[in-house]
C-alpha cells in the first residue's frame, strides 16, 4: 500500500468499513447510516435536529431523509424543543433504543476485533496520523484559499 496516495488509502478503507457496516445493518432491515444516527442520538435527553448533522458529518438534505426513514420504521419521535419553541429533539423509541443496542455491539465488535490484531503503539500512530490530517484540513493548510480563489 506504500506506493498508494494517502487519499486513495483513506478512501477505499472507509469504503471497506462502510460496505462491511451496511451488510451487517441489511441483515436487520437497515443502515449503516441508519445505526450512526442511533449512535448520534441522546438516549435520555434526546438531540436537536439541528445538531445531529454536524455531530455525523450529514448534509441536511441526506439527514433528513435519513430521518424521515427512521420515523416511519418506528425507531425515532420529534418533541418539540421546550427550550427552543421553533426547535425539534428527536427522541428514540424502544424499539429505537433496541435498534442502537445493536449498533452499539456492532461497532464495539469491530473494535475489538481490530485491537485484537493491532498493537496499541500501531493504533496509537494511526490515530495521531488522522487527528493531525483533520486538524491540516480544519486549519485550511493543505490548500491556500486565496490562491484557490486568485486562479
Amino acid at each position: 500500500m506504500k506506493d498508494k496516495t494517502i487519499d486513495y488509502v483513506l478512501r477505499t478503507t472507509w469504503l471497506a468499513v462502510n460496505k462491511m457496516y451496511n451488510e451487517e445493518a441489511a441483515k436487520f432491515g437497515s443502515t449503516m447510516a441508519t445505526g450512526f444516527a442511533l449512535l448520534s442520538i441522546d438516549p435520555e435527553k434526546g438531540t436537536p435536529s439541528t445538531s445531529l448533522g454536524p455531530k455525523m458529518g450529514m448534509e441536511a438534505t441526506s439527514l433528513s431523509r435519513t430521518l424521515k426513514t427512521m420515523e416511519e420504521k418506528g425507531l425515532i419521535e420529534r418533541r418539540p424543543n421546550p427550550e427552543d419553541g421553533r426547535g425539534v429533539l428527536i427522541f428514540l423509541t424502544d424499539f429505537g433504543r433496541e435498534k442502537r443496542d445493536y449498533s452499539r455491539d456492532r461497532v464495539l465488535t469491530f473494535n475489538e476485533a481490530i485491537r485484537e490484531n493491532i498493537s496499541d503503539e500501531q493504533l496509537n500512530g494511526f490515530y495521531e496520523v488522522a487527528e493531525l490530517i483533520n486538524n491540516m484540513i480544519s486549519n485550511k493548510k493543505i490548500y491556500n484559499q486565496k490562491e484557490t480563489i486568485n486562479k
